[in-house]
């Protein structure tokens, strides 16, 4: 090695040239031994043994090393560390044996920056863990008195901040601790055995899989030997709400209702399974016509809450207990609540027109009055085939409050196909009886015969008011007919002609009733008029003779009322005038008493005001001053007190003191001290002097 030129001798050959390697802060240098040698540091290195090179400078390797890589050293803050792991047996920078495979934590605390050598390998960087005073977390095989605990746990609760060493990791990250406030309540779990206080303040004992439940207002962190299932929150519920509730122990099921409950440990919520036309028919509430269209926006429902339904006024539900396969009634308008082992029963109704089953699906029955409409096709007996659309007014035999007659009405399922069939099949056979004519003169009787039949002993005969299916207490009161219309085109056009010529006899008639009655009225309303003018003239006559007769008595009035009507309003103007004059004195003399005792009243008041202010001004100067005199007299105490008795007894001494020790220096054994201004008796103060002397 040298910085001067070289020339290879002969025996000698270049084999390579080597430049130094510039090392800066915080690198460091991975070598390798080619053979045997001894590095820079003394140290004795085996072939292929690689180590790293520490420094700051310029480095050129010896011939027996080789440069493998230029290492970057790792920073360390208060908020990142490193994991490191020993690649083989050998002795860290800091002095302890590291076995292969052995991981361990790198913090600021150890190094502020570190170099990993050849025989450690960096796993990863690790951030600072920082907790909450209102979180903690659960680490899973942590490490304690330098040995990690494989499959144990440990609760951390802050406020605390730390790394993870190798191995350890969250269970479910960083978690907040438990608020509960005094509606709320945590559902615990016992994993292993622990002894913990119940809320009698007693020790209990906990087994695996033991449930039991932590009450608020509190603060909780789990410990490892118990986990949280669940939050649970008192559930608030009206008169007209319920839950159900399961209990996880017998099966049972049981329903909630009309007040604030919390489920016990050993109880949650059940959802009770309803069929999706349940669903269906629970959304449409408070659309009576839901059904016809069957758009309905479904709301989402809470499986766990108590089913409840509204029945309509003058309408019934039937809800069957499966459990005492008993079912029970309920009239509308009411709430029914559904008990865990309840359903509705839902009745399948026809529909549509004509009648087709299972077009309505509903929870409640109508008892009506009420209205259905069908059409059926008719033969007569001259073989013409009418459609005729027929509306019948009908109710339920079923009194409020009657339980057996209301459990007669779902006897039948469908009842409004069944009547509307039973209809239809009697006046099938009525109309097949007659002819056409005969049945378009008096369709009306003829259906009303068929479907309510004769009554027994009427005459001349009429059909009865009503018919009654005693099979489910239906009533229909009456039958209209809105339309007959012939199916096939012979009988439409001769009924179309029929229609058409009676409708021209009637056109034909009416017109000639009203050409008679018009003529009637018209020689009937001239003998009135020529009566009505011969009575006006009649009446203008004697109108015209008291006109006269006034005319002659109003100019008479007019000419001696005249003088009498002046003299009049001369006296009527003099008594108003005086009148006047004495209402005007009053009113002037009430005037200025009003002025006078307003002044008066004015004057009292602004001398009381001054003289309040006065008063109030004197008491705010004598408060002023007497607080100034406190205020001083405080003042001067507390100097005084400040200062202390001695040190104004030592002020008043010092001067005097002073100059006689002034004079005392000088030297003098006799003196004077005078102003200039007071006279001095020389005599007394001689005799004074030789005294003292």
């Amino acid at each position: 090695v040298s910085t001067q030129s070289t020339w290879a001798r002969i025996e000698e050959e270049v084999v390579e040239e080597r430049a130094a390697t510039i090392m800066k802060p915080n690198t460091g240098l991975l070598l390798k031994a080619r053979n045997g040698c001894v590095d820079r540091l003394g140290r004795h290195r085996n072939a292929g043994e690689e180590w790293l090179y520490l420094g700051v400078g310029s480095y050129l390797p010896g011939v027996e090393e080789e440069i493998i890589r230029i290492v970057e050293a790792k920073v360390l803050t208060e908020t990142k560390a490193l994991h490191i792991e020993a690649l083989r047996n050998f002795t860290d920078i800091f002095g302890t044996v590291r076995k292969a495979g052995e991981q361990w934590l790198l913090t600021s605390h150890d190094c502020e920056t570190y170099v990993v050598g050849p025989d450690e390998k960096f796993l990863q960087e690790v951030s600072l863990t920082v907790l909450t005073d209102r979180q903690f977390c659960v680490v899973v095989d942590p490490w304690r008195d330098g040995r990690q605990q494989l499959g144990q746990k440990e609760v951390r609760r802050g406020r605390a901040a730390f790394f993870l060493h190798p191995g350890e990791r969250l269970e479910k990250g960083i978690q907040d601790v438990f608020v509960l406030s005094a509606d709320e309540a945590l559902l615990l779990t016992a994993k292993e055995s622990l002894v913990m206080k119940g809320e009698d303040g007693k020790d209990k004992e906990y087994f695996p899989g033991d449930k039991w439940m932590i009450y608020g207002p509190r603060e909780f962190v789990p410990k490892v030997s118990m986990e949280v299932v669940e939050k649970r929150r008192t559930i608030p519920l009206g008169d007209n709400e319920g839950i159900y509730v399961r209990d996880t122990k017998s099966g049972q099921v049981r329903a909630v209702v009309g007040k604030t409950y919390m489920l016990l440990p050993d109880e949650e919520l059940w959802a009770k399974p309803l069929s999706e036309v349940v669903l269906e028919k629970l959304a449409q509430q408070g659309n009576a016509k839901a059904y016809l269209d069957g758009k309905t926006q479904a709301k989402a429902r809470d499986p766990s809450r108590v089913v409840t339904y509204s029945v309509p006024h003058n309408s019934i539900v039937q809800v069957y207990d499966y459990k005492s396969k008993k079912p029970r009634i309920v009239f509308g308008p009411e709430m029914v609540k559904l008990g865990p082992d309840e359903e509705f029963t839902v009745s399948s109704l026809s529909g549509d027109k004509p009648k087709r089953p299972g077009v309505i699906t509903t929870l409640c029955l109508n008892l009506g009055p009420d209205f259905m409409t069908d059409i059926l096709t008719v033969e007569t007996l001259d073989h013409a085939r009418l459609a005729l659309q027929l509306s019948y007014s009908w109710y339920f035999d079923c009194p409020h409050g009657d339980v057996d007659a209301a459990t007669k009405v779902y006897n039948v399922a469908d009842f409004v196909g069944d009547a509307c069939n039973a209809m239809a099949s009697r006046i099938r056979g009525a109309v097949a009886a007659v002819p056409f004519d005969a049945f378009h003169k008096s369709s009306a009787a003829i259906i009303k015969f068929a479907v309510f039949g004769e009554e027994p002993g009427s005459n001349p005969k009429r059909p009865k008011d009503t018919l009654k299916f005693k099979g489910n207490n239906l009533v229909i009161t009456s039958v209209d007919i809105q339309s007959v219309e012939p199916v096939d085109a012979k009988t439409r056009d001769a009924l179309s002609k029929s229609v058409q010529l009676a409708i021209e006899i009637t056109t034909k008639s009416q017109e000639a009733a009203a050409r008679h009655e018009a003529e009637t009225r018209e020689q009937k309303a001239k003998g009135e008029l020529e009566r009505q003018i011969i009575d006006d003239k009649a009446k203008a006559e004697k109108e015209r003779l008291q006109l006269l007769g006034l005319q002659a008595e109003s100019a008479a009035i007019e000419s001696t009322g005249a003088s009498k009507a002046e003299a009049k309003a001369t006296a009527a103007a003099a008594e108003i005038e005086g009148q006047s004059a004495v209402e005007q004195a009053r009113l002037k003399a009430e005037a200025q008493s009003v002025a006078s005792e307003a002044d008066l009243q004015a004057t009292l008041a602004r001398q009381s005001a001054e003289l309040e202010f006065k008063t109030e001004l004197n008491h705010l100067e004598v408060d002023k001053t007497k607080k100034l005199a406190e205020i001083e007299v405080k003042k001067f105490k507390k100097s005084v007190e400040s200062i202390g008795k001695e040190t104004i007894a030592a002020m008043a001494r010092a001067g005097p003191e002073m100059q006689a020790k002034l004079l005392k220096g000088l030297g003098l054994q006799g003196y004077m001290l005078t102003d200039g201004n007071s006279p001095i008796n020389l005599f007394n103060a001689a005799n004074s002097l030789a005294g003292s002397s």
